[in-house]
């Protein structure tokens, strides 16, 4: 299913859910920051996450609402394999900023790759009701369904009646699941929240 670049296995399960990542790619509504945070997408790109996460840490130091800078700190977070810590932050920007469907489908992300569908359905749905255009969240929930169809029809097989039309139909599941992604990189592409964090513009460009 859909996070933008995660390029190593963190956040991938077969086809992993595609998370957001803050301009690494372009489509920002507002002007990327100069200094600090440019700083940090540029540590992010290279994959040198220690340093990103100590450069956003400096950033939010002085400026500890600005909301590109939090959600980037949850994509290093989530780089990083600190996946508890990527909840959190994420967690925080949905209850303070629920308009915003970037934060919920990268809290999608790592609930898939914790096996806790449930949860990522339902945080996939909230950035669908926060956002109805927002294409990420919408594969990723056709995906998320198609893993969640191979693993029942997979049972179905493994009982004794089970029919020939739920092999068939296990086969499609594993097929659909197997499609690449159009991206290597599993944390959505490009958020477009505002980079002082006011209501506005909540479209990405997905």
């Amino acid at each position: 299913m859909t996070s933008a670049p995660l390029p190593k296995p963190r956040l991938r399960a077969s086809r992993a859910l595609r998370a957001v990542i803050f301009g690494l790619a372009v489509g920002f509504s507002a002007p990327l920051l100069a200094g600090t945070l440019s700083d940090v997408q540029r540590l992010i790109k290279q994959g040198q996450y220690p340093q990103a996460l100590e450069a956003v840490d400096v950033y939010l130091g002085s400026s500890p609402d600005d909301v590109q800078a939090s959600f980037l700190k949850g994509v290093i977070y989530g780089e990083m394999n600190r996946t508890d810590e990527a909840i959190a932050v994420y967690t925080k920007l949905t209850e303070d900023y629920p308009e915003f469907p970037e934060p919920y489908n990268n809290l999608a992300v790592l609930y898939a790759s914790l096996k806790q569908y449930d949860r990522a359905r339902m945080a996939l749905e909230m950035a669908i009701q926060a956002h109805p255009s927002y294409a990420t969240a919408y594969e990723n929930l056709g995906d998320l369904y198609a893993k969640l169809a191979s693993q029942a029809y997979g049972k179905a097989v493994q009982l004794e009646g089970a029919s020939k039309a739920a092999k068939v139909k296990l086969a499609l599941a594993r097929d659909l699941i197997a499609v690449p992604a159009k991206s290597p990189a599993k944390q959505a592409v490009a958020a477009q929240i505002p980079a002082d964090g006011a209501v506005g513009n909540k479209a990405a460009n997905q």
